[in-house]
């Protein structure tokens, strides 16, 4: 065939891709910008119609066919579906979950137990009382034997006297009556420890001035939750023990009293 007859056809095809740009069935390519926005063009990206985003499902689920994905609509959709509320039971057990970690860093107060119950998201006071009650009964919460733990912490770890016993019951929580029974179950043997403890301050706190240790000496006991008769006594004789005494004929000035709180 010669160049004149093949010619026409090659023509057409020129002039249909003239016109249209590209030839039939192509894809127009990607026109990547050289110069000004830093973000391409929406269609450059543009996904086609029919693609749909994955479907997220829970495990053992079926995956939902295509058409009926729901919650889901073409690219760029915004997901329309919300989560499902939490059941009580859910809610119920993130609560004992919260109150199991609390525990395994210390003994806990039913007061206190409420207390870490009620920041919980979603509980109320329903939930809470379940939850104590469960613990209750599982022997993870027990006023009784907390508070009877916490005072003879106090008094045979630290040295405290009954009121400081009585103020630390009642900053955890303990009822008044499950303090009291446990107050009462202590040895009554302050006068003796008090006595021990002033023994080991008596020559840090003497100097010349007597009144001055005395009044020192008395002041740590009263702190410690001893009554301020027990504490002047034991003070008196711990400083007469260690040989610091009122110089003689010496007479303690008006000001070199020593205060104290009426005994309970």
């Amino acid at each position: 065939m010669t160049d004149d007859a093949r010619r026409p056809g090659r023509d057409s095809a020129h002039a249909e891709r003239d016109a249209g740009g590209r030839a039939a069935g192509d894809e127009l390519a990607p026109v990547i910008p050289l110069f000004g926005s830093r973000t391409p063009a929406a269609a450059t990206f543009a996904a086609k119609p029919s693609a749909r985003m994955p479907v997220p499902v829970r495990p053992g689920e079926p995956a939902p066919e295509p058409d009926d994905a729901p919650g889901w609509s073409h690219a760029g959709a915004v997901f329309e579906g919300s989560a499902e509320p939490e059941s009580p039971d859910e809610i119920r057990d993130r609560s004992e979950a919260v109150l199991l970690r609390k525990l395994r860093g210390r003994s806990l107060s039913l007061a206190e137990a409420r207390t870490a119950l009620r920041a919980v998201e979603g509980v109320d006071d329903v939930v809470i009382e379940e939850v104590v009650t469960k613990f209750v009964d599982l022997g993870y919460l027990d006023d009784e034997a907390f508070a009877e733990q916490l005072a003879m912490s106090a008094v045979e770890r630290r040295g405290q006297g009954r009121r400081a016993v009585v103020q630390t019951l009642r900053k955890r929580g303990i009822p008044r009556d499950v303090a009291d029974a446990a107050i009462a179950e202590l040895p009554d043997d302050d006068a003796e420890r008090a006595l021990e403890f002033a023994r080991s301050k008596a020559r840090s706190v003497g100097g010349k001035d007597y009144d001055a240790s005395l009044r020192r000496l008395a002041g740590q006991l009263a702190r410690r939750g001893y009554s301020s008769s027990v504490s002047l006594e034991a003070a008196r004789q711990a400083l007469a023990e260690a040989g610091v005494r009122r110089a003689p004929f010496s007479r303690p000035s008006a000001s070199s009293g020593v205060r104290f709180t009426p005994d309970d």
